[in-house]
Formats: structure tokens, C-alpha cells, sequence
């Protein structure tokens, strides 16, 4: 039968008390520690027994139902905070607040009656079973006799508020219900999940038991078999197995001190580690890469110089720069040895040479024929496109998939220390987040730093200096500063046709005749015709695409053989190439460009190599527009500035040069340089620009045979440019025979072929004045209309 109370109610914030569970609760040094005293101060202030009213407080919100606790003892705790001792007796409905003595919260409070139906006494019977499994699990056998000695189901079900995998939510849906078969179903529920999760993790522990007890039983068995291994290849006197030791191996390689060093404490990392590891892969692949590198592999330099220059000279035509620096290179090389010094200080003489031209020179090719007369080996890096440092300087060993870098990769792929290194299209590297391969490619090309130069995956010292590296360009503007001081930079400007003649019927026409199936008794490709080949069907710096013409001839060939239009042996002549590739592409042009006044023929250096510019100017009429100056055809900035400067010249000195500029007042100048898909930019376009307006404001043309390059100043001079040599090339396929020069650009002269020279008539000119007087074609000319 229920019994009403008014008693002080003790919350409790972090547990959660049922009935016939004994706790302490802190008095002081807690959250609710005022309020838990206050309770037990006024429950002791009042009639024996001390009893208050335990309300779980979860989360600021009181329970429905508290516990009836009798506070039995009032104390200190180890720690010296006071305490109470409290037994919970029963079951109570949460009623209105009211007042009573001391701070404490007294609320009026109803006994709650336990309810019970046939399934009580087999559910108990079920959880006292699971209850006992559980605490045999955990090993809590003291326990076990307590919950046995159990006959009550509701005390058996009171108990769970001792369970530590029970939440306090859980606990207050327990507190809160009073039919006895319920909790006990509930707890049958709880307490199967819990002892399935007990289940999964005795599994994982013993699985986790058993491969740690594999693993130190197979690492002693492996140290044993190592001994035995060890002590057997005594007795034979020999490795047991020389692919497997890896210790032998190293011992036997021929590796630097440093290097072995570093190879045998990774041996013994990798004997003291397990089979299982991750690292064990990376030690073997690294000892794999270290021993497969050519550490003590060196070819001896070819130094019958004469024989050396004789390969250069067989390979190439041409290209005398490139082929006396290998001369030079050798000679020197030769003398320190004869004397002693090859080796200085750590390091060796090896050379890095930039070979910058425009494509099809040959500058890739070239690398294998310096191989070839140093008796060498020959290795090509390929940089067009590398954006990652990492490419150069290797990959760290941890990362999955590292690699060494290309330098060493090469090294490797050639199986010596002192190969010939092409570093092809060192132009074309870029850079991005991942760092940028120019600056790693500083240490590799400083002959003060190669010869310790380091790799990220190798992490030891590898000498570059004996390596000859050769570095390939199209545009020399575009490989960074630093980078081009570490180099030697030789121009490769492109052939003459004499040159391309020479080249087509040593190289090209046999390598074409054998892809077609070909021989060179069965087809004959006459001088006449490879000559006009490399004049009027292709005009170009290198000889690629008067190789790719020759192909094509040949294909036509073999296909009229296929079909029987022709018989052996065939002659290729002139008169036969209109009918293999049609009409020549690239005839003379300046005639007809230059007929009329106000156009004027420039020389220009491009990715591709020399090439001829022209400059057209026109005049508006007046009031159409307004006076200015238009510029089109993509001009870059120096450009635009070289056309204001050529007008602002001429509006200056028009007087004495006899030019009518006073009917240049409220017209407008448009200058143009045709081709206008293709950006141009340089310094050297200024005369070009003057001497097409001077030609327009005078009526008089530019002689069709001359053509120019050269900066101008506003006072008139001619300033000097780059690019001479394939500007003068450019004018020669052009059929040009007159070039006017700035004065300054004498001594660039010497680099231009005597075939060249001696088929131009080169003017120096320091002066506007001289250049409109050699430019433009004699007579009055016609007076400008106003």
C-alpha cells in the first residue's frame, strides 16, 4: 500500500542510485555538492532514520521517479572530501514541492507498488543465467555468489544499476518502471547485446593474440635460420644463397665507402624487421636500385681526336661551333690525363653545353654522335612537360610508388658513371605547386655542386662530374637565368642550302630510301632536285620537313612501282617533283610585296628560326578618323613603341630627309605586319617600320633585293640587334642579296657561313639617314595627294 512523504530531495547529476544499491555521494568538492549537503543536513536534522529522496538529474531535467535512500553514514573519502553513505529502499513518485527546514529543495513524494505476473519468475530465472555468463566473461567471481544467493526478481532487477554497460538513461527507464517483468525482459535485451559485443572482442583479442605470437615465433625462427645460413656458408665458404643475401651482396658490390655505409645499415634494418612490415618492401627495393647503379663502371674516353672529329664530321654537316667544343673538350681532357689530372679535389672536367637552335637542326641527334666519338655512352631525358621536382631530384622512400629521379634513372639505363646526358627540351619545363624542376636541375648542372649531387629516394652522394650533359632549346628566353649560367650555350642557327644538300643525300634520302623498301641502285634522287627541295618546297632553319618531302616522293615512287607507271632503276629530276608534291610552296615574294610604296622587308628570329617580315603602311584620308597611329598584326609592346618612335622620327627630320610630313597633319598612319594570327614581339623591327612610312610619305618603293633588321632611336641612330646569323640564313632561302645591318653588329659576322656571306652584300649603317638612302629606290617619287 503507497505512503505519502515530504522529504529533501539530493540530485544527482552523474549516477543514478536503484533500490537496494548502496553509493557514496560527495558532499563537497562536486558540481551539486551544495545541494547534495543541504539534503543530508536537513534529512539529519529530522527523525530517525536520516532519509531523503535521490532524484536523477540528467542533463538539467528531473526524473519522475526518485529512490527512497537512507543516509547511513556521514564521513571523509580518502581524498578528504566529505561524504555520505546512502542505501536506496525503495521506489517513490515525484509529488508537488514544499517547504521544509534548512536550504534543501522538500517535495512531497508517493510510495510506488511493484507489480509482478507469471513470467516474473522465469525471467528471472533467464537473467540470473545471462547475468552469470557475463560476470564469468569479465572474471567478477565474487560477484556471481552474490546474484545467486538472489530469490526476488525485483531485487534481481535492481541489481543492473551496478551493470557498468548500461547507460543512465537506460538505468532511469528502469527506475522509472515498476512492473517487475518488464525490466527483466529489457534487461534480457541489454544484456545479450552487450555479451555478443563481449563475444566480437575475446574473438578480436585472440586473433590479435595469435599474430603477434606468429609473428615473434617467425622472426625467432628466421634469426635462427639466418645463423644457420650464416655458419653453413663458412663451412662452404660461400654465400647460401647470393640472390636472397642481401648482406653478401653488398659486401661483394663495388660501392663507395659512404655507399656501403649506408646500404649495410639497411641491411640490418631489414634483418631486424619482420616479413609483414611495409618497410621491408621499400629497404628491398631501394638495396635493389642501389646495387643495380653502376658505381665502379667507367668508359674510357676516346682520345684519337682526329677520329673524333672525323665522326662529327661524318654524322653532321655544318654546325663548326658545336663540333670544336667536343674537339676542345677531348684535347683538354687528354693533356690533364697524360699529366695526372683527372681527378681534382673530388671532381672531374665534365661539361654541360646548350645546345639551343630551332627544331630540326639536329640538336638531339647531335648528342648521340658526341656519345659516339667519345666513346661513350648515350642516355636522353626527356623534360618537355615535367612539372614535379620530384621527377629530378627523386621521390621520398615513404611515399607508395617512389622512384629515383631521372638523372639517376639514367645512369642506371646507361651502366656507367660518365655517360653523355642529352637533357632534351630543357625550354619546355614548367613549374607548379609541386615545385619547379628548373631549380632542382641547379644542382645537377653546377660543376661546383654535381659531384655531391643527392637524390631524395637514394639519400647518398652520386658524381655527376665526370657526366657530360647536353641540354637542348628552342628559345633560349625561356630557360631561367641561373639555370643558363651553368651552361656552355652554343647556337645551332640553322643550315644553308649547300648544307641542306649535303645533309639530304648523306642522311635523309638513304634513311628514306630504306623505310620505303627502297635502294639507292633502284631509285636516284638527283642534287638538281634536292636542291630545289630545300629552296622552293620547304623553307625552313633544320631539315625536317625536307626530310618529310623526300618521303613523300618516295612513297609516290613506290606506289607507281606497285601500279607499273614506272620501271627500274628511276631517275628523280627536276621536272618530275611538280608531278610527286605539285607546285613549290615558297618562291620569291619581295618583288611583289614591295612594288608599291610603303611596304618594306624585315628580318625576324622566331621558335622556328630566321624568317622574313614584312611591314606595310598606309595613310587615311583626312577627316576620316582623326590623326594616330594604328597598329595591327598582334604587335607585342616593344614593337608598338619601335612604330611610335620610327613616326616620331620622321615628323622630326622629315625636312632635310625631303619627306612631305606637314600632310601628315589630321591624317592617320596604320602600320601593319601581316601574318596577324601569329604574335611578334622584339627590338629589332624599328628601321623595318621607319623605312616603310619614309617609303610611303616619299612615294618611292623599297628595292625588292634589300632587306633590313635594326632598332632606331629618336635621334636617328641604328641600335644594334641579336639573332644575326639566322636572320641572315632567313634572308638567303629568301632570295634577298642585299641586308643592311647596324654597325655595332659587325663582329656577329664571323658566326655566318662563307657560302652566305659571299652570296649577300651586307651594309653596316649607323644611321636612319643611310638606311633610307640604300633602301629606297631611286627618284623623285610621287607627291602625296592632299
Amino acid at each position: 500500500m503507497s505512503e505519502a512523504l515530504t522529504l529533501p530531495v539530493l540530485p544527482l547529476d552523474d549516477t543514478v542510485l536503484l533500490p537496494g544499491m548502496v553509493v557514496p555521494v560527495q558532499l563537497t568538492g562536486s558540481d551539486n555538492a551544495t545541494e547534495a549537503r543541504a539534503a543530508v543536513e536537513a534529512a539529519q536534522a529530522g527523525t530517525e532514520p536520516a532519509r531523503v529522496v535521490l532524484v536523477p538529474r540528467l542533463e538539467g531535467k528531473y526524473a519522475r521517479v526518485g529512490t527512497l535512500a537512507v543516509v547511513e553514514q556521514v564521513g571523509r573519502l580518502p581524498g578528504g572530501e566529505l561524504a555520505a553513505v546512502v542505501r536506496g529502499t525503495g521506489r517513490v513518485r515525484i509529488g508537488a514541492g514544499t517547504t521544509g527546514p534548512g536550504a534543501a529543495l522538500w517535495v512531497q513524494v508517493e510510495t510506488a507498488d511493484e507489480t509482478s505476473d507469471e513470467r516474473t519468475r522465469e525471467l528471472a530465472r533467464e537473467y540470473k543465467g545471462l547475468v552469470t555468463t557475463i560476470l564469468q566473461q569479465r572474471g567478477a567471481y565474487q560477484v556471481i555468489d552474490t546474484i545467486t544467493q538472489l530469490d526476488d526478481p525485483a531485487q534481481l532487477a535492481d541489481m543492473a544499476g551496478y551493470a557498468s554497460y548500461l547507460s543512465d538513461e537506460q538505468k532511469v527507464w528502469l527506475l522509472e518502471t515498476t512492473e517487475v517483468s518488464a525490466r527483466l525482459a529489457k534487461l534480457l535485451e541489454w544484456g545479450r547485446e552487450h555479451l555478443a559485443e563481449l563475444d566480437v572482442a575475446e574473438t578480436i583479442r585472440k586473433d590479435v593474440k595469435e599474430g603477434m605470437e606468429k609473428q615473434q615465433r617467425e622472426f625467432l625462427l628466421r634469426q635462427q635460420l639466418a645463423a644457420i645460413r650464416k655458419e653453413l656458408a663458412e663451412l662452404d665458404g660461400k654465400p647460401a644463397s647470393e640472390e636472397q643475401d642481401y648482406r653478401a651482396r653488398v659486401e661483394a658490390a663495388d660501392l663507395p665507402e659512404t655507399v656501403r655505409t649506408a646500404a649495410l645499415s639497411e641491411v640490418d634494418k631489414l634483418e631486424r624487421t619482420s616479413e609483414q612490415s611495409p618497410e621491408v618492401g621499400w629497404i628491398r627495393t631501394w638495396l635493389d636500385t642501389v646495387l643495380e647503379l653502376p658505381w665502379g663502371t667507367r668508359t674510357e674516353d676516346a682520345y684519337d681526336i682526329k677520329g673524333a672529329r672525323a665522326v662529327l664530321d661524318a654524322d653532321h654537316a655544318g654546325l663548326d661551333d658545336v663540333k670544336d667544343r667536343i674537339v676542345e673538350y677531348l684535347a683538354v681532357r687528354k693533356r690533364r690525363d697524360e699529366r695526372g689530372l683527372g681527378v681534382v679535389g673530388g671532381r672531374r672536367s665534365g661539361a654541360v653545353l646548350a645546345l639551343a637552335g630551332p627544331p630540326g637542326v639536329g640538336k638531339t641527334s647531335l648528342g648521340e654522335s658526341v656519345a659516339r666519338a667519345m666513346g661513350r655512352k648515350f642516355v636522353r631525358v626527356a623534360l618537355g612537360g615535367v612539372r614535379d621536382e620530384a621527377e629530378i631530384r627523386g621521390h621520398r622512400r615513404t611515399y607508395v610508388g617512389a622512384l629515383p629521379g631521372r638523372i639517376v634513372r639514367a645512369i642506371k639505363e646507361a651502366g656507367s658513371m660518365n655517360p653523355v646526358v642529352l637533357l632534351d627540351e630543357i625550354d619546355k619545363v614548367g613549374a607548379d605547386y609541386r615545385g619547379d624542376p628548373t631549380a632542382a636541375l641547379l644542382e645537377v648542372l653546377d660543376p661546383a655542386q654535381n659531384h655531391t649531387f643527392r637524390d631524395h629516394y637514394l639519400e647518398v652522394e652520386l658524381d655527376l662530374s665526370d657526366v657530360v650533359f647536353l641540354a637542348t632549346a628552342n628559345v633560349v628566353e625561356a630557360i631561367p637565368e641561373p639555370l643558363l649560367d651553368r651552361m656552355e650555350l652554343v647556337r645551332l642557327d640553322g643550315y644553308t642550302e649547300d648544307e641542306k644538300v649535303t645533309i639530304a643525300s648523306g642522311h635523309l634520302l638513304p634513311r628514306q630510301l630504306e623505310r620505303a623498301g627502297l635502294t639507292a641502285d633502284e631509285v636516284e634522287v638527283g642534287e638538281p632536285a634536292l636542291r630545289l627541295l630545300a629552296g622552293e618546297y620547304t623553307r625552313e632553319a633544320g631539315v625536317r620537313q625536307l626530310e618529310r618531302a623526300i618521303a613523300r616522293v618516295l612513297r609516290k615512287v613506290a606506289a607507281r612501282l606497285a601500279l607499273g607507271d614506272a620501271e627500274l632503276p628511276l631517275r628523280v629530276d627536276v621536272g618530275d617533283l611538280r608531278g610527286y608534291l605539285g607546285q613549290p610552296k615558297h618562291t620569291p615574294e619581295s618583288a611583289e610585296r614591295t612594288a608599291v610604296p610603303g611596304v618594306s622587308t624585315g628580318l625576324a628570329v622566331t621558335g622556328a628560326g630566321g624568317d622574313v617580315l614584312f611591314v606595310e603602311a598606309s595613310l587615311a584620308e583626312k577627316d576620316s578618323g582623326g590623326p594616330g597611329v594604328t597598329l595591327t598584326g598582334q604587335l607585342g609592346d616593344v614593337m608598338k613603341e619601335s612604330a611610335q618612335i620610327a613616326l616620331s622620327y620622321l615628323r622630326s627630320h622629315g625636312p632635310e630627309l625631303g619627306l612631305p610630313v606637314a600632310e601628315l597633319a589630321g591624317r592617320g598612319v596604320h602600320v601593319h605586319v601581316p601574318a596577324g594570327a601569329v604574335p611578334k614581339d622584339g627590338p629589332s623591327a624599328g628601321v623595318t617600320m621607319t623605312t616603310a612610312l619614309a617609303s610611303l610619305l616619299s612615294g618611292r618603293p623599297v628595292r625588292s633585293d634589300v632587306a633590313m633588321t635594326g632598332e632606331v632611336s629618336l635621334t636617328g641612330r641604328v641600335l644594334p640587334i641579336g639573332g644575326v646569323k639566322q636572320k641572315l640564313l632567313a634572308a638567303h632561302r629568301a632570295g634577298i642579296t642585299t641586308v643592311l645591318l647596324p654597325q655595332r653588329n659587325e663582329p656577329d659576322l664571323d658566326e655566318v657561313p662563307d657560302s652566305v656571306r659571299s652570296a649577300l652584300t651586307v651594309h653596316l649603317v649607323s644611321d636612319v639617314r643611310d638606311v633610307l638612302t640604300l633602301a629606297l629606290a631611286p627618284g623623285a617619287g610621287a607627291r602625296l595627294a592632299a
